[in-house]
């Protein structure tokens, strides 16, 4: 293993979860200080988090199952992670809707749509941070193979996670009016990147197949779709005009596109 090409895989992975540190600052230090760019930011990155999930993990995950197990059985076991994804969102969202995790939002927000986009904003950075673990771990291991592809990867990343890095800290900011809290916890989501490609070096570089990265795709796939449709939009829509979330969602989804197509062509 070329140490070279590890520690170039260490940095590409680092930069392109920091990216969410660039998103966080766009968003919090806008000068649209409207609720109109928070509900168009939050359906950007909704599009994002769709379109991804569709076009991009899911499919890893049904190519790299379906050679193991066969169409049928990959495409079964692909599916059960998705849902068993968005089941375990469920189950986060019922604790912080009545347990002590609840009471802590609303006494810590001054009204009910505080609490409700300061929760957005916390359940996006946890959906993100995991998600950002197989990415790390992608992106390190592309950068071993090559690492003009690692630099392709990391760059194509990057480029998403922009829009994600507002999408925790603009409703982080709005509910908590802190510009440092919010940067925070869209830097710590990012964090999870490098993480992820340490973890990965450490602890799976002696048995990951196509059935870990399978599974994993289609489980991060079911955590965004989750937090897209349950937190985002309805935020989005709550904040915006009747047809921000759709114009948010268009281009996040156009913009990931392109970008998808960049990274695949290059």
């Amino acid at each position: 293993m070329d140490i070279n090409n590890v520690i170039i895989g260490f940095v590409l992975a680092t930069l392109a979860g920091l990216s969410t540190g660039i998103g966080s600052l766009m968003g919090i230090f806008s000068k649209l200080d409207n609720t109109r760019f928070l509900s168009l930011s939050l359906g950007f990155s909704a599009g994002v988090m769709i379109y991804v999930s569709f076009v991009e993990l899911l499919q890893l995950s049904f190519n790299s199952l379906n050679e193991i197990f066969g169409f049928r059985f990959g495409a079964l076991v692909s599916v059960t992670a998705f849902i068993m994804a968005i089941l375990i969102m469920l189950f986060i969202d019922q604790l912080f809707d009545n347990r002590s995790i609840g009471d802590f939002v609303s006494s810590s927000t001054k009204n009910k749509k505080q609490g409700h986009l300061l929760r957005t904003g916390i359940f996006s950075a946890l959906a993100l941070a995991i998600h950002n673990f197989p990415e790390g771990f992608a992106t390190f291991t592309a950068a071993l193979y090559d690492p003009a592809i690692g630099v392709t990867l990391a760059i194509a990343i990057a480029i998403h996670n922009i829009p994600e890095g507002i999408a925790v800290a603009v409703p982080i900011y709005f509910a908590t009016k802190s510009k440092k809290k919010a940067f925070w916890i869209s830097l710590l989501s990012g964090i999870a990147e490098p993480i992820g490609a340490l973890m990965g070096y450490l602890i799976f570089r002696s048995f990951i197949n196509e059935a870990v990265f399978g599974i994993t795709f289609a489980f991060c796939a079911g955590i965004m779709v989750y937090v897209a449709l349950n937190e985002q939009l309805p935020v989005s829509r709550e904040y915006g005009k009747p047809s921000d979330p759709i114009i948010g969602v268009s281009v996040g989804m156009i913009v990931m596109a392109v970008s998808l197509i960049l990274m695949n062509t290059a």
